[in-house]
C-alpha cells in the first residue's frame, strides 16, 4: 500500500468531488490522478471506493469518537477522517502511516480556518486505532451504508435475510470479467489469463491490474463485461446473418456479443462521446457494426427487426459494487422518472419489431418498478406481446436467477465473487 501523501491528496479531492458535487467516481479519479502511477491510481481507487461504500459506518464511528460537531462547514475534516479511518479499519496501511498522512492532509488540503482541528484528527484516528476491534463490532451493521428508501424497497421485494446477503456482496471489490470472442477457446484463454470460466461464459480475473496490459487486449481477443451483462445478448439468441437492433448500445459489450456471433448489428445511442468509445472498442475487436447517433425515442429505421435488444437507462442499483457513488446520488424520484422513460422506450421498441420477432429488455437494476412491474405494464398495453420464458437450460449455473414468471433477476450474492444485479425479460411479438 502507498504511504505517499500525494496519493492521499488525490483521494481527498476525489472523495470531495463525489460526495460534495455528486460527480462520478471514475471521472473524478481521471480528473485528479492523471500524472500518477498505476499503483497509486489503484490505491486511490481502492481507498475511495471503500470509503464511499462504508460511509454510514465511517460516519457513525466519527460521531462516536469526537465531541466536536462536524457539520457542513467542517465537511473537509470529516472527509479526512473518513479516509483515515478507512485506512485503519479496511486496508493494510500501517497505522502510523494512516494517522500521519491524514494529519498532513489537513495542512495541505483543508481550508486554513479549519486547521485548528488538526489535533482532533490526530486524536480521533489514534482512538480508532486503539479501539478498532470494539468499533468494528459495534458498527458492523452494513445497513448503515445504504439509504433507508432503498432498503425499504429491497426488504419488501427480497426480504431482510436476502437483503443482508445482497448488502454484504455489494461491499466487496468487483473482480474483472472478460468476454472472449467465440472463435477462441475459453478454457485455453482462462489458463493464459490465470482466470476461471464463469456461468454464462465470462472469464473472471482477480486483481487484474491495468486492463490495457492484459494479454490479448491489443489483439482484440476479449472485452470487459460483467458476467451478468452477458446474459441479455445470450438470451436474444441472434446468430449468423440475423439483423439486430441494439438500442442504448454504448459502450457496446452486448453489440459485440451479437456481432461476434455473425449478426448484422445496428447500434443506436444518443451520446456521441459514448459512441466514440463504442467505435474504438469495435475497431480493437475487429467487429463491423452500423453505428447510429440518435435518441432512441425518435429513431425511425427504414426496416423493422426480428431481434431487438433494449438495455435501457436505469437506476443502476445492480452496479453499486463498481459504482458506490450511486448510494449517495440516486433519489426515489430518479427511479420514478427512469421508469417512465423505460416505458416509452419499450413502446417504441415494440413498434420496430417484426411479427414473430424477439425483444430483450434489460436493466442493471434491482428495483421492482424497473423490472417486473415494467414488463407487466408493457404486456397490458400491447396485446401483441407475450413472454418467451427463460428456462434453466439457457443459463446453466444461474438457474436461481430465473423468476417464476420466466424473467431473470440476477443478484450480487448469487455467485462467489459477486455479479451485477440485472433484470432481463424476453418477449415475442405474436403474429396477428
Amino acid at each position: 500500500m502507498s504511504n505517499d501523501i500525494k496519493s492521499r491528496e488525490v483521494a481527498f479531492l476525489v472523495l470531495k468531488k463525489v460526495l460534495d458535487d455528486a460527480a462520478t467516481l471514475e471521472r473524478s479519479i481521471d480528473k485528479y490522478a492523471t500524472d500518477l502511477s498505476a499503483q497509486d491510481r489503484g490505491f486511490i481507487r481502492h481507498l475511495t471506493t471503500t470509503a464511499i461504500r462504508r460511509l454510514g459506518q465511517l460516519d457513525k464511528i466519527i460521531n462516536h469518537c469526537t465531541k466536536t460537531k462536524l457539520g457542513n462547514t467542517q465537511m473537509a475534516i470529516r472527509h479526512v477522517l473518513r479516509l483515515g479511518i478507512t485506512q485503519l479499519l479496511y486496508t493494510e496501511v500501517p497505522a502510523h502511516a494512516a494517522v500521519n498522512t491524514s494529519v498532513s492532509l489537513v495542512a495541505k488540503r483543508v481550508p486554513k480556518k479549519l486547521h485548528y482541528l488538526k489535533n482532533t484528527v490526530n486524536a480521533v484516528l489514534r482512538k480508532v486505532d486503539r479501539e478498532r476491534e470494539t468499533l468494528l463490532k459495534k458498527y458492523s451493521n452494513t445497513r448503515l451504508n445504504f439509504p433507508p428508501w432503498l432498503l425499504k424497497r429491497w426488504d419488501n421485494r427480497f426480504g431482510q435475510s436476502m437483503v443482508k446477503e445482497i448488502l454484504d456482496a455489494l461491499l466487496n471489490e468487483a473482480p474483472l470479467d472478460l468476454s472472449i470472442r467465440p472463435e477462441h477457446n475459453q478454457d485455453e484463454w482462462a489458463e493464459k489469463l490465470k482466470g476461471i470460466v464463469m456461468p454464462g461464459g465470462a472469464i473472471r480475473i482477480e486483481k487484474a491490474g491495468k486492463v490495457r496490459d492484459i494479454i490479448g487486449y491489443d489483439d482484440g481477443i476479449w472485452w470487459v463485461q460483467d458476467m451478468a451483462a452477458r446474459l441479455p445478448a445470450i438470451l436474444l439468441g441472434a446468430g449468423q446473418g440475423d439483423g439486430v437492433l441494439d438500442l442504448c448500445a454504448a459502450p457496446g459489450g452486448k453489440a459485440a456479443q451479437s456481432a461476434a456471433n455473425g449478426a448484422m448489428v445496428t447500434a443506436v445511442d444518443f451520446s456521441e462521446s459514448r459512441l466514440i468509445r463504442l467505435k474504438q472498442n469495435m475497431e480493437r475487436l475487429k467487429l463491423k457494426i452500423d453505428v447510429v447517433t440518435s435518441d432512441v425515442l425518435t429513431y425511425e429505421p427504414q426496416k423493422s427487426y426480428d431481434y431487438i435488444l433494449l438495455d435501457a437507462p436505469c437506476s443502476s442499483t445492480g452496479t453499486i459494487r463498481r459504482h458506490p457513488e450511486i448510494l449517495h446520488t440516486r433519489r426515489p424520484e430518479d427511479v420514478k422518472e427512469l421508469s417512465i422513460l423505460q416505458g416509452k422506450m419499450l413502446d417504441h421498441a415494440v413498434s420496430l419489431l417484426n411479427d414473430g420477432g424477439i425483444l430483450i429488455y434489460s436493466v442493471c437494476s434491482m428495483e421492482q418498478s424497473e423490472g417486473p412491474d415494467q414488463i407487466n405494464a408493457l404486456l397490458q398495453r400491447h396485446g401483441s406481446l407475450k413472454r418467451k420464458e427463460i428456462i434453466n437450460e439457457e443459463i446453466p449455473g444461474l438457474e436461481q436467477s430465473i423468476l417464476e414468471i420466466g424473467d431473470v433477476q440476477t443478484l450480487p450474492h448469487y455467485i462467489s465473487g459477486g455479479m451485477d444485479g440485472f433484470f432481463i425479460s424476453r418477449l415475442v411479438k405474436v403474429s396477428k
